[in-house]
Protein backbone atom coordinates (compact mmCIF):
# COMPACT_ATOMS: atom_id res chain seq x y z
CA UNK A 1 0.00 0.00 0.00
CA UNK A 2 1.15 3.64 -0.80
CA UNK A 3 2.57 5.41 1.99
CA UNK A 4 -0.23 8.09 0.85
CA UNK A 5 -2.92 6.74 1.04
CA UNK A 6 -4.79 6.14 4.03
CA UNK A 7 -6.35 2.76 5.14
CA UNK A 8 -9.92 4.35 4.44
CA UNK A 9 -8.90 5.47 0.82
CA UNK A 10 -7.57 1.83 0.42
CA UNK A 11 -10.77 0.00 1.69
CA UNK A 12 -12.69 2.47 -0.59
CA UNK A 13 -10.78 1.60 -3.55
CA UNK A 14 -11.13 -1.96 -2.86
CA UNK A 15 -14.83 -1.83 -2.34
CA UNK A 16 -15.58 0.05 -5.64
CA UNK A 17 -12.44 -2.87 -7.45
CA UNK A 18 -14.88 -5.55 -5.70
CA UNK A 19 -18.47 -3.53 -6.94
CA UNK A 20 -16.80 -3.62 -10.87
CA UNK A 21 -15.93 -7.41 -10.53
CA UNK A 22 -19.82 -7.86 -9.23
CA UNK A 23 -20.67 -5.97 -12.08
CA UNK A 24 -19.03 -7.63 -14.48
CA UNK A 25 -20.07 -10.98 -13.69
CA UNK A 26 -23.27 -10.15 -13.31
CA UNK A 27 -22.83 -8.79 -16.88
CA UNK A 28 -21.36 -12.70 -18.10
CA UNK A 29 -24.26 -14.07 -16.27
CA UNK A 30 -26.72 -11.86 -18.45
CA UNK A 31 -24.89 -13.13 -21.36
CA UNK A 32 -24.80 -16.46 -20.37
CA UNK A 33 -28.56 -16.60 -19.22
CA UNK A 34 -29.35 -14.81 -22.84
CA UNK A 35 -30.87 -12.23 -20.59
CA UNK A 36 -33.10 -9.18 -22.55
CA UNK A 37 -32.96 -5.56 -20.88
CA UNK A 38 -34.26 -2.38 -22.42
CA UNK A 39 -31.57 0.15 -22.64
CA UNK A 40 -31.16 3.66 -23.30
CA UNK A 41 -28.95 4.90 -26.61
CA UNK A 42 -27.37 7.57 -25.46
CA UNK A 43 -25.08 8.68 -27.96
CA UNK A 44 -23.70 8.02 -31.42
CA UNK A 45 -20.48 6.46 -31.81
CA UNK A 46 -18.36 5.05 -35.32
CA UNK A 47 -20.32 2.43 -36.52
CA UNK A 48 -23.27 2.19 -33.96
CA UNK A 49 -24.32 3.85 -31.03
CA UNK A 50 -23.81 3.48 -27.12
CA UNK A 51 -25.90 2.53 -24.19
CA UNK A 52 -25.28 1.86 -20.42
CA UNK A 53 -26.07 -1.16 -19.16
CA UNK A 54 -25.54 -1.64 -15.04
CA UNK A 55 -23.12 1.55 -15.29
CA UNK A 56 -21.03 -0.37 -17.99
CA UNK A 57 -20.57 1.51 -21.82
CA UNK A 58 -21.96 -0.90 -24.07
CA UNK A 59 -21.43 -0.48 -27.64
CA UNK A 60 -23.95 -2.05 -30.45
CA UNK A 61 -23.16 -1.92 -34.01
CA UNK A 62 -25.12 -0.66 -36.34
CA UNK A 63 -25.22 -4.10 -38.09
CA UNK A 64 -27.03 -5.23 -34.35
CA UNK A 65 -29.44 -2.33 -33.92
CA UNK A 66 -31.88 -3.62 -36.61
CA UNK A 67 -33.07 -5.91 -39.33
CA UNK A 68 -32.64 -3.55 -42.20
CA UNK A 69 -29.15 -1.91 -42.97
CA UNK A 70 -28.62 1.63 -41.05
CA UNK A 71 -26.80 3.99 -42.37
CA UNK A 72 -24.26 5.91 -40.37
CA UNK A 73 -26.17 8.82 -40.71
CA UNK A 74 -29.46 7.45 -39.95
CA UNK A 75 -27.65 6.02 -36.69
CA UNK A 76 -28.39 9.94 -35.00
CA UNK A 77 -32.69 9.45 -34.99
CA UNK A 78 -31.73 6.37 -32.48
CA UNK A 79 -30.01 8.46 -29.51
CA UNK A 80 -32.42 8.83 -26.44
CA UNK A 81 -34.69 5.71 -27.62
CA UNK A 82 -35.03 2.92 -25.44
CA UNK A 83 -34.46 -0.35 -26.99
CA UNK A 84 -34.65 -4.01 -25.94
CA UNK A 85 -31.08 -5.65 -26.54
CA UNK A 86 -28.86 -8.99 -25.25
CA UNK A 87 -25.29 -9.17 -24.56
CA UNK A 88 -23.66 -10.03 -27.43
CA UNK A 89 -20.11 -10.23 -26.29
CA UNK A 90 -18.08 -9.40 -23.14
CA UNK A 91 -14.30 -8.63 -22.73
CA UNK A 92 -13.76 -8.23 -19.07
CA UNK A 93 -10.41 -7.91 -19.13
CA UNK A 94 -10.58 -4.76 -21.80
CA UNK A 95 -13.73 -3.68 -20.20
CA UNK A 96 -15.70 -3.74 -23.37
CA UNK A 97 -19.23 -5.04 -23.42
CA UNK A 98 -21.18 -5.34 -27.03
CA UNK A 99 -25.13 -4.88 -27.04
CA UNK A 100 -27.43 -6.23 -29.88
CA UNK A 101 -31.16 -5.61 -30.90
CA UNK A 102 -31.20 -7.83 -33.84
CA UNK A 103 -31.42 -11.34 -32.17
CA UNK A 104 -34.52 -9.56 -29.91
CA UNK A 105 -35.85 -8.54 -33.64
CA UNK A 106 -35.99 -11.50 -35.66
CA UNK A 107 -37.32 -13.79 -32.46
CA UNK A 108 -40.26 -11.48 -32.22
CA UNK A 109 -40.74 -11.34 -36.12
CA UNK A 110 -40.52 -14.77 -36.27
CA UNK A 111 -42.95 -15.47 -33.58
CA UNK A 112 -45.34 -13.31 -35.39
CA UNK A 113 -44.88 -14.75 -38.60
CA UNK A 114 -45.77 -18.09 -36.86
CA UNK A 115 -48.78 -16.58 -35.28
CA UNK A 116 -50.06 -15.29 -39.02
CA UNK A 117 -49.57 -19.11 -40.33
CA UNK A 118 -51.59 -20.64 -37.20
CA UNK A 119 -54.69 -18.13 -38.31
CA UNK A 120 -54.31 -19.82 -41.91
CA UNK A 121 -56.81 -22.69 -41.96
CA UNK A 122 -56.91 -26.10 -43.90
CA UNK A 123 -58.68 -26.05 -46.78
CA UNK A 124 -58.69 -21.87 -47.54
CA UNK A 125 -57.82 -20.74 -51.15
CA UNK A 126 -55.57 -17.87 -51.06
CA UNK A 127 -53.84 -16.15 -53.89
CA UNK A 128 -50.28 -15.48 -53.90
CA UNK A 129 -47.08 -14.43 -56.09
CA UNK A 130 -44.33 -17.34 -57.13
CA UNK A 131 -41.41 -16.05 -54.90
CA UNK A 132 -39.48 -18.59 -56.70
CA UNK A 133 -39.09 -21.83 -58.20
CA UNK A 134 -37.04 -24.89 -57.16
CA UNK A 135 -36.60 -28.02 -58.66
CA UNK A 136 -39.40 -29.92 -55.62
CA UNK A 137 -41.56 -27.25 -56.44
CA UNK A 138 -42.52 -23.35 -55.78
CA UNK A 139 -42.22 -21.01 -53.19
CA UNK A 140 -45.69 -18.56 -53.34
CA UNK A 141 -45.73 -15.52 -51.11
CA UNK A 142 -49.01 -15.23 -49.45
CA UNK A 143 -48.57 -11.74 -48.68
CA UNK A 144 -48.28 -9.97 -45.22
CA UNK A 145 -45.09 -11.86 -44.44
CA UNK A 146 -46.26 -15.88 -45.00
CA UNK A 147 -45.14 -18.11 -47.46
CA UNK A 148 -45.77 -21.73 -48.47
CA UNK A 149 -44.51 -24.61 -50.49
CA UNK A 150 -46.13 -25.81 -53.70
CA UNK A 151 -44.81 -28.93 -54.23
CA UNK A 152 -44.14 -29.95 -57.72
CA UNK A 153 -46.92 -32.88 -57.62
CA UNK A 154 -49.26 -30.29 -56.79
CA UNK A 155 -49.18 -27.78 -59.53
CA UNK A 156 -50.94 -29.43 -61.85
CA UNK A 157 -52.75 -32.93 -62.86
CA UNK A 158 -49.81 -34.14 -65.44
CA UNK A 159 -46.35 -34.89 -64.20
CA UNK A 160 -43.70 -32.24 -64.90
CA UNK A 161 -40.33 -32.64 -64.65
CA UNK A 162 -39.74 -28.49 -63.36
CA UNK A 163 -42.44 -26.24 -61.69
CA UNK A 164 -40.82 -23.51 -64.09
CA UNK A 165 -42.61 -25.63 -67.20
CA UNK A 166 -45.80 -24.23 -66.01
CA UNK A 167 -44.86 -21.17 -63.64
CA UNK A 168 -42.78 -18.72 -63.41
CA UNK A 169 -41.44 -16.24 -60.80
CA UNK A 170 -43.54 -13.23 -60.36
CA UNK A 171 -46.70 -15.14 -61.61
CA UNK A 172 -50.21 -14.57 -59.50
CA UNK A 173 -51.63 -18.04 -58.22
CA UNK A 174 -54.48 -19.27 -56.39
CA UNK A 175 -53.81 -21.94 -54.05
CA UNK A 176 -55.49 -24.26 -52.03
CA UNK A 177 -54.11 -24.55 -48.26
CA UNK A 178 -53.65 -28.41 -48.10
CA UNK A 179 -51.60 -28.61 -44.80
CA UNK A 180 -50.37 -26.10 -41.84
CA UNK A 181 -47.57 -27.85 -39.36
CA UNK A 182 -44.84 -26.62 -37.68
CA UNK A 183 -45.42 -23.07 -39.32
CA UNK A 184 -45.15 -24.19 -42.58
CA UNK A 185 -47.85 -24.15 -45.42
CA UNK A 186 -48.64 -27.01 -48.12
CA UNK A 187 -50.29 -25.66 -50.44
CA UNK A 188 -51.84 -27.49 -53.99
Amino acid sequence: MEENKSMADFAEELEASYGRMYVWDRLEAMMDEQESVTVEITEVAKGGVVAYLEGVRGFIPASKLSLDYVEEAALKKYVHQMVEVRIADIDVEERKLILSAKEILKEATAKERLEKISEVKIGSVLEGVVESLKPYGAFVDLGNGINGLLHISQICKSRIKHPGVVLSEGQAVKVLVTDNQDGKLSLS
